[in-house]
């Protein structure tokens, strides 16, 4: 309890981009999960912790509307084992929140193509953790100490 999923936009001139990070007020320090600018990273969440993500409900700062979340949050997924529904969710996401003449079009190209993470396989690790096999991810396996990754897969958000 008491984890925040934050999205920091950067719009400095030398220091542009979108941050993703996991925080907890016990922690010294916010976790990465994943970063959009020139050099990417990510991912950091599957879909399943995306989903936790969005339903949550829990108040952060910017919205509690779930099509919102999922939009904001779109850009941290990655997942190659994303759920037929996943298209679904997101096409009722896009008709709510953007304007798209094909929503539907849209939603089911978005789990192929996943951003430039591509669609990485998510497994347990020996220590507990949910990692992942994508070349950019701080999730990966061998990314951050097994203490950290398995403190991220704790969180309420990735259930």
């Amino acid at each position: 309890m008491g984890h925040l999923l934050h999205v920091v936009c950067r719009a400095f001139a030398e220091d542009e981009g979108i941050d993703y990070l996991l925080h907890h007020p016990g922690w010294a320090a916010a976790e990465p999960l994943a970063g959009d600018e020139g050099c990417f990273s990510g991912p950091g969440l599957c879909w399943d912790e995306l989903v936790a993500a969005v339903d949550n409900g829990l108040p952060g700062g910017s919205t509690a509307d779930p099509h919102a979340r999922l939009l904001l949050l779109l850009p941290a997924f990655g997942d190659a084992d994303a759920p037929a529904g996943a298209v679904e969710r997101l096409a009722a996401a896009l008709r709510a929140r953007a304007r798209f003449a094909e929503p539907e079009r849209l939603a089911a190209a978005l789990p192929a193509v996943q951003g430039p993470c591509g669609a990485p396989r998510w497994r347990g690790a020996p220590e507990g953790a949910r990692v992942n096999d994508g070349a950019y991810s701080p999730r990966q396996a061998d990314a951050l100490p097994a203490v950290r990754q398995q403190r991220i897969t704790a969180a309420p958000t990735a259930r």
